[in-house]
């Protein structure tokens, strides 16, 4: 029971406390309103009506303070000409020292970008020996029995028994004994011979691994034994020891590996997106853990030219001085080296400018030529070797903003910048494309001007203030230039069209009250979706494009299912926000100029969006009732040519696709070719126009070529590998220029002839004629090409007039 009067009396204490904060709320947003006529009326001005909105609703615009009638929220004053331009927001003095807005502005200047690796120790491989046995025998004793051991030269690492010495010894105390016995001979040949054999039987007891002084020793002792010693041939760390006492050995086997530690390698670890900041010769600051607080200094000698695949870096060598013994291979190291930025983020670093490398040993540079010091090769110009950078081709110095200035979202940035000349602080937001970051500046490629303040502290606090306004905002700004690209991309923006036109043809029916219309062309969006290519999309665009193909088709279902226009509007929704997340990330291929429409008022105040032609507002949502609802949010211009075939919105046409097919039917009569037999056609149109050198209709012809090849890509009775060859021709013809250059369209149309025989191989000749396949060897500096063309007269595109007939006849190919 006490219990059930405790929570009836904390209920009443908290229905008390939330109607006294609602009515605070309302009393301390009256106060406000007050302060501000008090306000201007001190100030000597008349208290002009300034429009009040909703943070949450900002279509609400009321001329005095009050709630808003759709949630209840407080309004909040419109303040400021910063309401006529979207992208601006004005703040009162107050607001702005309240705000602690402080601003920088825009400069040119070098800027140093680290690069940070990390890495471990090891050893220099050009200093390690291996000591191994010249002649055949037995380990009777190792004097360096473990590893970690230091030895000089000199010093004795093996006692080994061995039969072959004891002979190799024999023969030579013989030959000596043999030479001094002819020592008066007055023969030459015999003496000239003794001498002969003496040499050979020292030299081969020296090329077994005895020092001059053992060869010596069994000179003046006269006898042979059946031991030696092994002495090591350098000065090191013994890193590896391979046998135990009592090893029989033959010629070559392996014993110790010796390491000279006083100079050692750093293997460091550059990712791959950094190693264009990274030079030969560029001086590195390395610190060790095992040593922190003593940085050591080196240079880039040598870069692998690949990448791991696992980690996806190239290993970096930095060659260090190790005289004193406090490096050991193994330690971890941390790393940095500075590249040096100009104009456009390219590096500066030309330090071996003039200078002569060693291509074997790159650490060997001298400032003249000579030979390298290691390995006695011919030194190289730093310049051939490819360790300098070109030379930029401005010497004017990058512009830079603070990185506190940029607010980075994804792919795209936005700057807040202090609009100059303004009666009352007002700021501007910007989205701008940034470069490198070196520390803590941001170069900036395009969107600032030298000279301009941006805001470096409260930009966070501008951009709220800018989406509680509705305004656009670092999450709402437009980013054309961060769409995605490439000829994936360009495939699938242009097999989207069908999709696109059968959405906009939907939305405009809704608008006007058409059931039937609107039904019909959502019915579109099923059949459209299987011809979508998606294939070489990125993973991250492919799994959106998988996301929203899920949607489109169950949206489709709920469609098909609708009996009324209400439930057809319902399902147009989620269509929208699909067909929109599409368009936001790889832009569409209509020739219309499309904008995002928002309605907040559309289903029960929740808001919708949808895509629509540029102009007037045509809300889909209510059609006539209120037909002019909403506003534009963002615009969304063409992005690439639209499929010739399908249901497009506008009845678009090509260009490039009408002027090829009144050639097609031309060249064909009233016959209907197929796309695969288009792309033939015009490949041997082309190849006509350049063997007659008419430069500029063969580029035309190659350019109308790509529409071709698009259309091809979609037919779904090709073959992958067709397919994959289709494009391969369609990225070749994407690298064409827009101005004619006949050696260019020459190597382009090598590149699609390689496809173009390869399809014929796999699916045979698609034309209705026959074609031959022409091959001459002499083309590109005699590597030969080959090409298909119709019967008759060799026609060489390759050469053109200069060598018309150049080539032979390799294969006929019957037509359909």
């Amino acid at each position: 029971m006490k219990t059930t009067h405790k929570v009836l009396i904390l209920a009443v204490v908290a229905a008390g406390l939330f109607a006294l904060g609602r009515s605070s709320s309302g009393w301390g947003a009256a106060d406000r309103k007050e302060a501000h006529d008090e306000q201007a009326q001190s100030q000597g001005v008349e208290s002009e009506p300034s429009p009040w909105t909703c943070p949450m609703h900002p279509q609400i615009k009321l001329p005095d303070f009050g709630a808003c009638p759709i949630c209840g929220m407080d309004l909040v004053e419109m303040t400021g000409d910063g309401d006529g331009n979207p992208r601006q927001l004005v703040m009162s003095p107050a607001a702005k020292a309240l705000a602690r807005i402080a601003t920088e502005p825009v400069r040119r200047k070098n800027v140093t970008r680290p690069v940070r690796m990390v890495g471990k120790i090891d050893y220099d491989e050009t200093a390690i020996r291996t000591i191994s046995a010249w002649v055949a025998g037995r380990i009777d004793r190792l004097y360096v029995d473990y590893t970690g051991v230091r030895v000089a030269e000199g010093d004795h690492l093996v006692w080994l028994y061995s039969p072959d010495l004891l002979t190799a010894q024999e023969e030579l105390l013989s030959a000596k004994a043999r030479l001094k016995a002819t020592a008066g001979e007055s023969s030459e040949f015999l003496a000239s011979s003794n001498r002969a054999a003496y040499t050979s039987a020292r030299e081969k007891l020296l090329l077994w691994g005895l020092t001059e002084g053992q060869v010596a020793e069994i000179e003046a002792r006269g006898t042979a034994s059946d031991r030696v010693m092994l002495t090591s041939p350098t000065t090191g760390v013994v890193i590896e020891k391979l046998l135990d006492e009592g090893a029989y050995v033959q010629t070559g086997t392996h014993i110790y590996k010796v390491a000279d530690l006083s100079q050692l390698w750093l293997r460091l670890d550059a990712y791959e997106q950094d190693l264009t900041w990274l030079r030969y010769g560029q001086p590195v600051l390395v610190e060790v853990e095992a040593l922190p607080g003593e940085p050591f200094e080196g240079s880039i000698s040598y870069i692998d030219p690949f990448i791991h695949d696992h980690t996806r870096t190239a290993k970096v060598r930095v060659n260090v001085d190790n005289s004193d013994g406090r490096l050991k291979p193994g330690m971890f190291v941390r790393a940095v080296a500075n590249a040096r930025l100009g104009a456009g983020g390219a590096v500066l670093d030309r330090q071996l400018a003039g200078k002569w490398v060693s291509p074997m040993h790159p650490e060997i540079v001298k400032d003249g030529p000579g030979q390298c010091d290691v390995c006695g090769m011919d030194l190289v110009r730093a310049e051939d070797l490819g360790f300098v950078p070109d030379a930029p081709t401005s010497t004017e110095r990058p512009l830079v903003v603070p990185s506190s200035a940029v607010l980075v979202t994804g792919k795209r940035a936005v700057v807040y910048v202090e609009v100059p000349g303004a009666d009352e602080p007002t700021y501007e937001g910007r989205e701008i494309v940034l470069g490198p970051r070196a520390g803590d500046e941001y170069l900036v490629l395009s969107g600032l001007l030298q000279g301009e303040q941006v805001v470096t502290h409260g930009a966070f606090r501008i951009d709220s203030s800018m989406q509680i306004l509705a305004k656009p905002s670092m999450m709402s700004m437009k980013a054309e230039a961060n769409r995605a690209t490439g000829p994936a991309v360009t495939l699938f923006r242009t097999s989207l069209a069908p999709v696109l036109g059968a959405y906009l043809a939907a939305q405009q029916a809704l608008a006007d009250d058409n059931f039937e219309s609107s039904k019909a062309s959502l019915a579109a969006l099923g059949p459209a979706l299987a011809d979508i290519s998606a294939a070489g999309l990125d993973h991250e665009l492919r799994m959106r494009w998988a996301e929203e193909a899920r949607t489109l088709e169950a949206a489709h279902t709920s469609i098909m299912e609708a009996s009324d226009i209400e439930a057809l509007r319902l399902a147009f929704e989620p269509v929208s926000e699909a067909i929109l997340s599409i368009v936001r990330t790889a832009g569409h291929a209509s020739e219309v100029h499309l904008a995002e429409a928002y309605c907040p008022m559309a289903f029960n105040d929740a808001g919708a969006s949808w895509l629509q032609a540029q102009g007037e507002i045509a809300n889909p949502y209510f059609g006539a009732s209120m037909l002019r609802c909403g506003e534009l949010r963002d615009d969304f211009p063409s992005t690439g040519a639209a499929q010739e075939s399908g249901p497009t919105f506008g009845a678009i046409e090509h260009e490039h696709a009408s002027s090829n097919a009144a050639a097609t039917q031309s060249r064909e009569g009233t016959a209907k070719l197929s796309a695969l037999g288009a792309v033939f056609d015009t490949y041997v149109q082309a190849q006509e126009e350049l063997a007659a050198d008419e430069a500029e209709k063969a580029h035309a012809t190659l350019k109308s070529l790509l529409t071709q090849v698009m259309t091809a890509t979609g037919d779904t009775g090709l073959s992958a590998a067709i397919v994959t060859r289709l494009h391969t021709m369609h990225a070749a013809l994407l690298k064409l220029g827009t101005a004619a250059s006949i050696e260019v369209d020459r190597s382009t149309f090598h590149a699609l002839s390689n496809e173009v025989l390869a399809i014929e191989q796999e699916h045979g000749n698609p034309l209705a004629r026959p074609l031959q396949v022409i091959h001459c060897p002499m083309a590109f500096d005699d590597t030969g090409a080959s090409w298909l063309q119709a019967p008759g007269d060799i026609a060489n595109p390759y050469f053109g007039a200069s060598m018309l007939r150049c080539g032979a006849v390799t294969r006929e190919v019957a037509g359909e």
